[in-house]
């Protein structure tokens, strides 16, 4: 998996709106899950992990490849090292487009065979997505977007090997994929952020 430097993560350039949204998103079907304990893969700038572990019950477990992160667990996705049902849900936010496609389904049987019962993802889906909101005083936010396919070759640039969208990347592809594995309870792109495309899955 390709390692993200450090200094990637700082707040001026990596906390963007967009990923506030998906702060928010992240945690609430978290919560909902009410797991006791949960398995973090790529940890990133850490906020989910610093609000976890202060704001909630859980027990909080992070895996990264890279040490200066400072995860709990230094290591691959494709070779977690805990046990069979170790947590109660895995989760990996823009994390799995960072290995070669080849490597997606190697990733989710680990994340499939840690968990007890649910892993959450997030994957980078391109495209462009025009939306609409019309709030008018005394009714209810009108909202309304879309996810234009427009399936351009996808070139890694030492990040991304391949993203939702892109030629070759359909999310019918990766749908087919989660079902062959999981059942897909949930499947959205928020209004907010709809680069950051959900699936919560249930072995």
């Amino acid at each position: 998996m390709t390692q993200v430097p450090k200094e990637h993560y700082r707040f001026e350039s990596y906390t963007d709106f967009d990923r506030w949204a998906s702060y928010y998103f992240q945690i609430r079907e978290i919560l909902a899950l009410q797991p006791a304990s949960m398995l973090e893969v790529g940890t990133g700038d850490g906020f989910l992990g610093r609000f976890v572990k202060s704001a909630t019950g859980i027990a909080y477990h992070s895996l990264d490849i890279a040490s200066d992160l400072e995860p709990e667990i230094v290591g691959s996705v494709e070779a977690i090292p805990l046990r069979d049902g170790a947590v109660d849900v895995v989760v990996a936010f823009e994390v799995l487009e960072h290995l070669p496609f080849e490597g997606f389904v190697p990733a989710l049987r680990e994340m499939r065979r840690v968990t007890r019962s649910h892993v959450f993802i997030s994957l980078p889906h391109f495209g462009p997505r025009p939306k609409v909101a019309l709030k008018v005083p005394g009714m209810r936010e009108l909202r309304l977007a879309a996810k234009l396919p427009f399936p351009r070759a996808h070139t890694f640039h030492g990040q991304h090997y391949w993203e939702i969208g892109k030629r070759g990347y359909s999310v019918g592809r990766i749908r087919s994929v989660l079902r062959g594995m999981f059942a897909i309870e949930k499947d959205f792109l928020p209004f907010e952020t709809q680069y950051h495309h959900f699936f919560l899955l249930r072995k």
